[in-house]
């Protein structure tokens, strides 16, 4: 950004106060504005409050995306977006008088003389319809009303900057414009790198900044401070082009687009705009004998140019927004009958969670789009890049068995098919399948973070959900010989873990692992139910009988000699955890776990919490948002449930951190300990989950949005009768276990 726009944002910190508009329902750490794809995420910085111009938007790293707004009232201009410092032209500052936040929509709405600017940012969440779910675009939306009763002439200005296309501002890039039934500006790398990336930032494909052209628009690309003073200055842009391609940073190229609304005494018409970045191919991935196949996004299965994408986008808002309207309406209503906390909770969840997920097709040997090869990606965002990372995804899971579960099957293909292949050498399951995003080339050589446990019963559970949720036994049927393996390695080693690390790796390694080991066992059990609809009632007998025979031994191992809660790791009484794997148990109605257990955990956890929730275990002070959402969806009272869940949304809401929702903190002052923007806060959603599944350990249960499963071919909603019976068991072998020392 222009040096002196970016000593004011250097500033800002030092000036946040309290706040001095009504936030709806409370002020986030940052504020979701077009967050649609790893690549496509920009928000808003909040800590103690942050107007929408009192801060450049973010990508979600924290660099700086130049993205600037300004309404001309009667003459005057007033800045709305971002922090734009024109020394050559005069302005004044909006002033902000609320800012609301829905799941898919952020709507600010400031002050500018006698009118009220409404600007509402919409990354549309839509998981039953594939293809509108895979556009990487995103709208804001603006109108002007009178707040005074009398007339005033309105026009209003946005651009954006080269900052959208690289993580690098020292790199050279070049534009064009063009003009028709819309008006768009493309901005790109001059020399690009396929698959790669610079501090999180693809280095590949092209922004867009684009409107429809009505009456009144004008545009104009070039140096920040030029193109800013002529809309400051006129009220217009002068519809020219500088096409002095050069860096990033030099002359702070920028992509702008005006529009006059005329004389405003009512309400203005919506002047829409779109922004997203594009990119061909977005993924590659491993086959067979090693070969790396490019994939596509979906949607250009059904637009042959960006310019008929966008046209489509853009000629859709109305019909979005009634879309995006009716889906928060849903989710609020479904999280409401659990709380008001709870609902404020999930809505921040969701566009962080989808705007981590890419949904893509290959093409078949005549260069044709093969609809029928979907497979989503999963970029591993702020921790360590991984792709379609297991115990990511699986902490994810919440929100696509609520929301689609097919998205939680396209999710899983990658990983399934990959090792189908043989190339994976390990007898557990896969970890990730790329260190690097997008680059889903696997691990041939085995040398992947290993999290045998973990990840084994973590594609256990998850598979047999999805089958319980859409009565589709497909992934059975094609992958229960890997299934199998996976099931074989717990039998050897989840009853009594190795020294391992399991999700939480930042806590380090430990034998013995009390929530892991109920992991492994449920991860076993779940494959009894899935030998049993494949029609191996033998095994399925087998595999039953073990698992329970194991979680007999494990309550035994891991309850503390005084009988009060479960240890977090084997003969260690002083030490406890949340033990958020037994959520599976619930989430699979597989009643494996004796009710006493829940009972103990849910008298024990309100004698450990902290001021911002508790700890995830002994060892620190810091906890999960997803694990404790988890562990507050098997309590057994709702007063310890909502504990949980008022100490989330305390955290939430504090006004001490200003990064997109992180998943890690200090229940001490909730302040953030690493991570933020990552997609594991579709966790958040697993009270609602287990509402869906019919296993909720409560008693205030009701249907959601995930009551119906999503034709993906068609867009079709389809009914859906919950597959999770309780099958028929047999008596197996008795097995000798290892002694614990």
């Amino acid at each position: 950004m222009h040096p002196l726009a970016l000593a004011a944002a250097l500033s800002l910190p030092a000036l946040a106060s309290a706040l001095s508009w009504t936030a709806t329902p409370f002020s986030p750490p940052s504020y979701p504005l077009a967050v649609r794809s790893p690549y496509l995420s920009a928000w808003l910085p909040q800590g103690s409050g942050t107007a929408l111009n009192g801060a450049w938007p973010e990508f979600w790293t924290g660099a700086i995306l130049g993205w600037a707004g300004f309404v001309n009232v009667d003459g005057s201009s007033y800045s709305f977006l971002g922090t734009p410092a024109v020394p050559s032209a005069t302005f004044q500052q909006a002033t902000q008088k609320s800012a609301e936040f829905t799941s898919t929509q952020s709507v600010f709405v400031l002050t500018a003389g006698g009118i009220d600017l409404t600007v509402s940012f919409l990354s549309p969440v839509e998981p039953s319809d594939l293809l509108n779910q895979s556009i990487p675009f995103s709208y804001m939306a603006l109108s002007a009303a009178s707040n005074d009763g009398s007339s005033h002439t309105v026009s209003v200005y946005s651009d954006i900057s080269a900052e959208w296309v690289s993580g690098d501002d020292s790199l050279t890039v070049d534009w064009s414009t063009t003009t028709g039934d819309l008006i768009f500006h493309q901005v790109q790398l001059a020399a690009q790198a396929e698959y790669s990336e610079i501090d999180d930032r693809i280095q590949q494909g092209s922004g867009y900044y684009a409107t429809l052209n009505t009456d009144g628009v004008t545009y104009q690309t070039g140096e920040d401070t030029v193109v800013r003073a002529q809309f400051i200055s006129n009220g217009e842009l002068a519809n020219t082009e500088d096409t002095n391609f050069r860096a990033v940073s030099d002359d702070w190229p920028v992509f702008a687009l005006a529009h006059d609304l005329g004389t405003v005494s009512g309400t203005s018409d919506t002047v829409v705009y779109a922004v997203g970045h594009v990119r061909d191919p977005a993924i590659q991935y491993i086959i067979a004998d090693d070969q790396l196949q490019p994939r596509n996004l979906y949607f250009w299965s059904q637009f042959s140019t960006v310019n008929d994408l966008l046209s489509t986008f853009l000629g859709d808002y109305e019909g979005a927004l009634v879309r995006a309207t009716a889906f928060d309406a849903q989710v609020k209503s479904d999280a409401s009958s659990i709380s008001s906390d709870y609902a404020d909770w999930v809505a921040l969840a969701v566009r962080q969670a989808f705007g981590a997920i890419e949904f893509t097709v290959s093409k078949d040997s005549s260069g044709n789009f093969n609809t029928s090869d979907i497979m989503v990606f999963m970029k591993e965002i702020s921790s360590d890049g991984n792709v379609n990372t297991v115990d990511v995804i699986f902490p994810s899971w919440s929100i696509f068995l609520y929301t689609n579960p097919e998205i939680g099957k396209y999710l899983l293909l990658p990983l399934f098919e990959y090792q189908a292949t043989g190339q994976y050498p390990n007898g557990w399951s896969i970890h990730d399948m790329g260190s690097n995003y997008p680059n889903a080339t696997g691990h041939n050589d085995g040398d992947d973070e290993p999290m045998p446990v973990e990840e084994s019963g973590n594609m256990l559970i998850m598979t047999l959900s999805y089958v319980q949720a859409t009565n589709d036994t497909s992934l059975i049927a094609d992958y229960y010989k890997l299934l199998d393996q996976w099931t074989q390695y717990l039998i050897a080693d989840s009853l009594i873990p190795a020294n391992q690390i399991s999700t939480d790796d930042f806590a380090g390694s430990l034998a013995n692992q009390t929530n892991l080991a109920i992991k492994g066992i449920i991860g076993i059990r779940a494959m009894g139910e899935m030998a049993s609809l494949a029609g191996n009632s033998e095994e399925s007998s087998n595999y039953t009988s073990i698992a329970s025979s194991y979680v007999t031994q494990w309550q035994g191992f891991a309850t503390s000699s005084d009988g009060k809660h479960l240890t977090l790791n084997y003969n260690n009484d002083s030490s406890w955890s949340l033990t958020y794997n037994m959520w599976a148990d619930k989430l699979l109605k597989l009643d494996l776990i004796p009710d006493s257990v829940y009972e103990m955990q849910t008298a024990w956890y309100p004698t450990v919490d902290a001021e911002y929730g508790v700890p995830l275990d002994t060892r620190h002070t810091y906890t999960k948002t997803d694990w404790q959402t988890l562990t507050a969806g098997i309590m057994t009272n709702t007063t310890v449930r909502d504990m949980f869940i008022s100490a989330l949304h305390a955290y939430a809401s504090d006004g001490e951190n200003n990064v997109p929702l992180s998943d890690l903190y200090y229940t001490t002052n909730g302040d953030v300990y690493e991570f933020q923007a990552r997609p594991v806060v579709g966790g958040h959603f697993a009270l609602l989950a287990l509402q869906s599944a019919g296993s909720s350990s409560v008693s205030n249960a009701t249907g959601g949005i995930s009551s119906h499963s999503i034709d993906a071919s068609s867009g079709s909603r389809l009914d859906v009768r919950h597959a999770g019976a309780v099958l028929g068991v047999v008596c197996c072998t008795a097995m000798a276990f290892a002694t614990i020392l």
